[in-house]
């Protein structure tokens, strides 16, 4: 990515844009402004709408930036067990390969081994989507209360600018 947007309210980078939710957002989007949502704080603020080469309109419209890796993990839910690759992760959930049959809005305890000779991260996650790319969780609680993720993603996003984008 980029260029980073940086909070106004915890000054950390790595902000995304959102979609629109109030009648203000929909018309500060005529003055070229747009919403944001700090992927760490979760405040959201208006800032400059930058038009971004390389930058998807997809991946405008997530609430999370997504971290591409290669870590193993274990899940179970009800009478499925299951191991697989976690392709990328974010701080809403993760996209995972795995041989195991699950369905859409099947709840899981991922085990996710963010690094040898540590004990697995564990969170609650429900199926949101199953395609060829994998199996796409969102987690049911917020990454942010789980500090070791937290800190897994934050040191693998590059994220490092201080000075944030004039915020309207």
């Amino acid at each position: 990515m980029g260029v980073q947007v940086v909070c106004p309210q915890c000054q950390l980078d790595g902000a995304v844009r959102v979609s629109a939710q109030s009648p203000r957002e929909f018309l500060a989007s005529l003055l070229w402004l747009a919403p944001f949502q700090c992927q760490q704080c979760s405040h959201r603020f208006l800032a400059r709408r930058m038009s971004l080469p390389g930058v998807s309109p997809l991946t405008e419209r997530r609430e999370y930036m997504r971290i591409p890796v290669r870590l193993c993990l274990s899940f179970s839910g009800g009478r499925v067990r299951g191991e697989g690759t976690v392709l990328d992760l974010s701080l809403g959930g993760c996209v995972i390969q795995s041989g195991a049959h699950v369905r859409v809005d099947d709840i899981f305890y991922l085990e996710i081994i963010l690094a040898k000779d540590e004990p697995p991260v564990e969170a609650a996650a429900i199926v949101r989507s199953v395609s060829a790319r994998g199996i796409a969780f969102k987690f049911l609680r917020k990454a942010q209360e789980n500090k070791r993720l937290m800190a897994f993603i934050q040191s693998r996003s590059g994220s490092n600018s201080s000075i944030p984008l004039k915020v309207a």
